[in-house]
């Protein structure tokens, strides 16, 4: 009885002392870029906004524009599944969608595409200077496609989503192809560390 005490409580310990499971997407924890926006962008109601507004929430940031044909509904509905699969702990996620595209989304049209999806995500608009210096901040890439049929463009643009802890902490890239379940472990994690 007493090996097994022993046995016990060594096992306990080398569990106790092993290091964290890494998450499930890409670890962007010590990352120098994307910690703030150069300057202000408004949210559909006209509000300046910063990502400090949103420090004790975990934040995904996601970059796109509203008349996207693809990407950018899909990252956004997965986005809420994933905020209702949180339950009571989704008080504590907010996403931001900026766009890329402000010549087409105004700040109402914002509001309207992305309460669709949730009635708490925000749409972020800022003028044409603001956005490109946001966009090479957090390296983001949206390149202008001219379309046939009076489509007029499209964006070929990044598709991932940074994810900042409670802190403010830029911790995550979610690719455009992450799976719903790895995506709500790896925000359960953030919302606990804090």
């Amino acid at each position: 009885m007493k090996h097994l005490l022993l046995w016990v409580a060594l096992c306990w310990g080398l569990t106790a002392c092993s290091p964290p499971q890494p998450f499930h997407h890409t670890d962007l924890s010590g990352a120098t870029f994307a910690a703030e926006f150069p300057r202000a962008l408004a949210d559909q109601g006209g509000q300046p906004r910063r990502l400090a507004d949103f420090r004790g929430r975990v934040v995904i940031l996601f970059f796109g524009y509203t008349s996207c044909p693809d990407i950018c509904p899909t990252a956004l509905a997965r986005f809420a599944a994933v905020r209702e699969a949180l339950g009571e702990e989704r008080q504590r996620l907010q996403v931001l969608f900026v766009t890329l595209d402000p010549e087409r989304d105004s700040p109402a049209r914002l509001g309207e595409y992305v309460t669709w999806f949730d009635p708490s995500f925000l749409g972020l608009w800022g003028d044409r200077e603001t956005l490109a210096r946001t966009v090479a901040e957090f390296r983001i890439t949206a390149v202008r496609q001219e379309v046939g049929g009076g489509l007029g463009y499209t964006l070929d643009h990044t598709a991932g989503a940074y994810v900042y802890d409670p802190r403010g902490r830029l911790r995550l890239l979610i690719p455009d192809n992450a799976q719903m379940p790895a995506v709500v472990a790896d925000l359960r994690r953030l919302l606990r560390e804090d």
